[in-house]
């Protein structure tokens, strides 16, 4: 590829928020590549050295960083960006953490705690406390473009245009096509994750700094309503090994179910492997999927909570 259709954004190019009248960090044509140097979903706030006491005095307002935002020229509203994931490149350290307020059990577990990763980004697997070894796979949780509603919109929500969307299959490879709003689209990218489950059900994944390489272009008149993307291959290959242990959550209301379903799995993670239930609780969210299992049998819905035998073993 030519060099000069490369290029970089550094990690102090952050921002927090959408706003369409942000000034762009970077102008590109169509066909060009860039690499994201992201910081972790802290803003920076946490390093290898924190402790709890760091985690609970955490500022809300500085989370889930973007890097960017860039702009394409020839985009226009209507038009669809196709957003190509090339590449990570991973740092070696991680944290998840169990934020007070925040998470789909919060109530059961309101009180702060703190897990540092360190792994080998070309090992492809992290240690979990005395035992638990969990898969990487890198893939960026914030990806977007600005909304054309003006002012200053929240980074925490995903949108119709994107944003902290979670969606755990957003890897390598991965085509990415999301609804052009306003001219030059106004792209931008963070809140990297080394691992992470379908749900990422405590709030947080394996957070961790990991630069990504996007090739951009465009998909003219698109009309999209939402995003979608095109994965290159199988994507639980990595966790399918050993088989999965499966709990569910059934009744009439879904978000009722999955508390239900990840409820259960803390339960046997504690009770047969001796995972204490917060732990086990932040385990899943970097590993665990919620599938919606049944949503036809009315008056009641079904959830499952898959949790991959592989990493137990």
């Amino acid at each position: 590829m030519n060099a000069r259709n490369q290029h970089t954004i550094h990690r102090e190019h952050i921002h927090h928020g959408w706003n369409n009248a942000f000034t762009p960090r970077l102008k590109i044509a169509p066909g060009e590549t860039v690499n994201f140097e992201i910081v972790d979903a802290s803003s920076g706030q946490l390093n290898r050295d924190s402790t709890q006491a760091d985690l609970e005095k955490l500022d809300l307002a500085r989370v889930n960083p973007v890097t960017g935002p860039v702009y394409i020229d020839g985009a226009k509203p209507g038009d669809a960006l196709k957003v190509t994931v090339l590449s990570f490149r991973p740092s070696g350290w991680g944290w998840t953490g169990n934020i007070p307020g925040f998470g789909l059990l919060t109530d059961q577990f309101p009180q702060a705690k703190l897990h540092h990763w360190n792994y080998d980004p070309g090992h492809g697997s992290a240690m979990y406390g005395p035992g638990g070894r969990v898969p990487l796979k890198p893939m960026c949780g914030t990806i977007g473009v600005a909304p054309a509603a003006p002012g200053l919109h929240s980074i925490i929500p995903p949108r119709n245009v994107g944003g902290n969307m979670d969606i755990r299959d957003i890897v390598e490879g991965v085509e990415l096509y999301l609804p052009v709003e306003v001219d030059g689209a106004i792209f931008s990218v963070g809140d990297t994750h080394a691992a992470q489950g379908d749900g990422e059900v405590c709030g947080t994944a394996i957070e961790s700094p990991i630069d990504v390489a996007l090739k951009f272009d465009l998909v003219k008149d698109a009309k999209l309503r939402s995003p979608r993307y095109v994965t290159p291959g199988p994507l639980t290959k990595h966790f399918d090994t050993r088989g999965y242990e499966v709990t569910t959550g059934i009744g009439p209301d879904l978000m009722a179910d999955a508390r239900s379903a990840v409820s259960e799995m803390i339960e046997l993670l504690s009770r047969r492997f001796g995972y204490s239930p917060i732990d086990a609780y932040m385990l899943c969210s970097v590993c665990a999927d919620l599938r919606i299992s049944s949503i036809v049998d009315v008056p009641n819905w079904v959830v499952s909570c898959y949790f991959p035998r592989v990493v137990l073993e």
